[in-house]
């Protein structure tokens, strides 16, 4: 107990204390050489006998500056600390030894309340790792500055030259409930590790990297803890050494640490260079300071082409699994530890010249990592502003893996041709459409996205960036997202008969969304010039759902905009048996009921200038959004409509679902118990289908006034039809020359002229289809009835990642 106490408040332990930290031994110098101890023979008790350092003996640091713990969704208050660890990776381990905390920088007071906080940040020698203070948490939303900084040395021989392996940065979350008498967190019976969330630092990032790297743990323990990483290549100690050659000579690695000396010098340096243009202020420390390599100048790396983050993709129809443009530099390349400088230029290089370059490099950088600590901590969050920016528009281009883009071309309208000839009588035409019935869509979607998940399999990913291990652990069995793009400058309507005739000779004006990066100017449409704008988010659940059901969604939602207002509605809440426009209503006076309490809210701070409201529904919460927005109580706020993100919604209902075992199930929910929504969505609720509940929903303006529409479907979902989520034409109603057939093509078309209807501004409206990996789950009911997919949408959250995170600029 005494022992945790000093480690908490800082008594009198050495190693544990900032000072203490502070004069911390580096590994390379506190090991006792065995040999030399041997041969000295017997010494006095006590004594301690330090080998001196190899002549190249060099280190990898890792400085992680942890800037603020965000509480976005825990779900238990009480006391909670970071513990953060750096390993080799596994297989990778033998003989090296381990990273090890060296120095600890607490840059200012932690942010926090007497009752909130207990003792200091502590280091714990037995397992090398860190632990931030302890600090309470008790409500959403909430923010803890910890401002702090520690660095991992990670220690290179002489004989081992630079990191051949990739070293692995943990996290972990430490809780302990509440304790009414306030006791120490280390001294709690029930303290357990909640959460853990691995980065993958690859060898070529060891040799340099300034990055930004959220941490968020998992989906049930969701945070945003900002921190940054800063890595650099380094002469191990600080003693300075002479010119003289050991009699042992140079060790054969000597001319690849050399080489990644001069990388990681040329990386600082370009680093330095665009932190202290992106903060304004010049690094002082640095004026007047030689870093001219002299006579090796020429040795110095040429520039090594960085991927290029605004880089847009090459759109293309075919081909998936297609590797372009900045791809190519996420792969790994052989022989590529260190790249840029000749290998035959250092080879010619004599003994004396290698070792006085090595020093005169090492120099060099231990100037300018002082320099960078030095600045780093006088612009600390400007640094991570800057930081953090690169890491958001990087995402599309680091993500584009498991990602492929099309632009297809939307018809104006279904037709069915008037021609006497019975051979065409009653044939579908499709206006200015370039999709071919003759494949299953369904099938053609999961094919491309196989073909496009064993590409992946095939990759050796190495990239110079940090690689988040809930992603690139297994980067095979990470959903594939496949994007149709379609963004209109909407043109006007015409009547059927003039659709009819002049449709072929229509085009689309489609052109790509804005990439991350981009500017756009803020459209004020009215109200007072001193208001804020209220960004309004209403996320939906489904049949038998929860409120919570789209937390996931949510999260991704607030970490892309922390200033939205999210509403997670319970208004039908065990109430999705019923009548769809009954369900609508309540959700319009819900949704009425939150805008009217946050824009009361702003009055206080100047009023709300805009509002942009935004909606998210799964499964037949789409359908209940939809209703709701035909509901006169939500029509003045129509205008203010941005973003619907439908995560597969039944759009045109169950017709043609090709899903028998569900088709059946759907029956006896009718059957046994007369569910009124299963009657609507089958068309089962009037003998006309023309006075069915979906065919006048159809009707209603309900999709024309949002901004930004993203159909999100999945070909492994069995509980809704593939077509019906995606709002498009199915080879079985393409074909069907019935009156079903044709009230199916009028429903389809009237939602199609909603998408399509005329507006201000462009439109942006986006079919994303998710393919899942389901190979642990193997085959079993779940998956032969469809429902895992309809659930995993629900379940992970690195979809939504993707698509989000892509295109920022819709959900903001």
């Amino acid at each position: 107990m005494y022992g945790r106490m000093k480690c908490l408040i800082g008594g009198a332990v050495d190693q544990g204390s900032p000072r203490g930290a502070a004069r911390r031994v580096s590994p390379a110098f506190g090991r006792v050489h065995n040999a030399a101890a041997a041969a000295a023979g017997p010494r006095e008790k006590g004594a301690i006998c330090f080998r001196p350092p190899e002549v190249m003996e060099t280190v990898h640091e890792v400085a992680v500056y942890i800037h603020r713990f965000h509480n976005l969704d825990l779900f238990q208050q009480g006391w909670y600390q970071m513990k953060i660890s750096a390993t080799w990776e596994e297989g990778a381990t033998g003989g090296k030894t381990p990273a090890s905390p060296a120095r600890v920088v607490q840059y200012e007071a932690p942010d926090v309340g007497a009752d909130d906080a207990l003792g200091i940040w502590r280091i714990d020698d037995a397992d090398n790792s860190f632990y931030t203070q302890p600090f309470r948490i008790k409500y959403a939303r909430q923010d803890i500055y910890l401002s702090v900084m520690v660095s991992f040395n990670i220690l290179n021989t002489e004989v081992e030259g630079p990191a051949a392996s990739a070293v692995i940065l943990k996290y972990e979350l430490v809780y302990a409930p509440t304790l009414e008498n306030g006791s120490d967190i280390q001294a709690s019976s029930v303290t357990s590790s909640a959460a853990m969330h691995e980065f993958r630092i690859p060898c070529r990032a060891l040799l340099g990297l300034h990055s930004y790297c959220p941490v968020h743990f998992d989906a049930f323990h969701a945070v945003l803890v900002d921190l940054t990483l800063h890595i650099v290549y380094l002469k191990a100690g600080a003693s300075k050494l002479s010119l003289k050659i050991p009699d042992q000579g140079l060790s054969p690695a000597s001319h690849q640490i050399v080489k990644a000396l001069l990388a990681s010098r040329e990386t600082l340096l370009e680093e330095l260079k665009k932190m202290s243009d992106a903060v304004g202020k010049a690094i002082e420390d640095l004026d007047g300071a030689d870093l001219n390599l002299g006579k090796y100048e020429s040795l110095q790396p040429s520039k090594s082409v960085q991927p290029d983050s605004g880089k847009v993709f090459p759109v293309t129809t075919k081909g998936v699994g297609h590797l372009a443009g900045i791809l190519h530099d996420f792969l790994e390349r052989p022989n590529d530890v260190v790249d840029g400088t000749s290998d035959g230029m250092l080879y010619a290089l004599s003994s004396e010249e290698l070792l006085e370059l090595f020093l005169t490099v090492s120099s060099q950088l231990s100037v300018l990592w002082n320099a960078f600590l030095k600045f780093h901590r006088m612009n600390k969050t400007k640094i991570l502003d800057y930081l953090r920016d690169i890491w958001a528009i990087d995402r599309k281009a680091e993500w584009s893996i498991w990602t492929n883009y099309s632009r297809i071309e939307i018809p104006h309208r279904y037709l069915r041709s008037m021609s006497d000839d019975s051979s065409h009588r009653q044939s579908l035409l499709r206006v200015s459409g370039s999709r071919k019935f003759h494949e299953d869509p369904v099938q053609n979607s999961s094919s491309r996205a196989e073909l496009h998940r064993k590409s992946i399999a095939q990759m050796k990913i190495n990239t110079r960036s940090v690689q988040d291990m809930h992603i690139y652990a297994d980067p095979s069995r990470v959903p594939v997202v496949l994007i149709e793009q379609h963004l209109m400058v909407v043109p006007q309507h015409a009547s059927s008969k003039d659709l009819a005739t002049n449709s072929l000779e229509q085009k689309d004006t489609i052109v790509l969304p804005k990439l991350q990066g981009e500017s756009s100017a803020l459209k004020i449409t009215g109200g007072k010039k001193g208001g804020r704008v209220l960004r309004a988010v209403i996320f939906v659940h489904g049949f038998q759902g929860h409120h919570l059901d789209l937390r996931l969604v949510r999260n991704q939602w607030l970490l892309l905009d922390p200033g939205a207002e999210c509403l997670m509605s319970e208004a039908n809440e065990d109430k999705t048996s019923g009548d769809f426009k009954e369900m609508g209503g309540r959700l319009a006076g819900e949704a009425v009921a939150f805008l009217k309490k946050k824009v009361d809210k702003l009055a206080r701070y100047g009023g709300c200038k805009e509002l942009k409201l935004s909606f998210v529904g799964h499964s037949i919460g789409n359908v209940i959004i939809r209703s709701a927005l035909a509901d006169p109580a939500l029509q003045p706020y129509l205008k203010n409509l941005y973003t619907y993100m439908s995560i597969s919604g039944p759009h045109l209902g169950y017709w043609y679902s090709s899903n028998s075992l569900f088709n059946s199930g759907l029956w006896l929910l009718k059957k046994l118990k007369g569910t009124q929504c299963i009657h609507q969505l089958t068309f089962s609720d009037d003998q006309d289908p023309q006075n069915t509940f979906f065919y006048k929903l159809c009707k209603l303006k309900t999709l024309e006034n949002f901004k930004n529409i993203i159909l999100l479907s999945s070909p492994q979902d069995g509980y809704v039809p593939y077509h019906s989520a995606r709002i498009e034409l199915c080879p079985a109603a393409s074909s069907d020359n019935s009156r079903k057939g044709q009230v199916f093509t009028e429903m389809l078309n009237n939602c199609l002229d909603q998408i399509r209807a005329p507006s201000s501004e462009t439109r942006i409206f986006m079919r994303c289809d998710v393919n899942f990996d389901q190979s642990a789950q193997g085959r079993n009911l779940n998956t032969m009835i469809g429902r895992a997919a309809h659930i995993e949408f629900l379940e992970t959250d690195i979809y939504a990642k993707f698509i989000m995170w892509s295109f920022p600029e819709l959900f903001r």
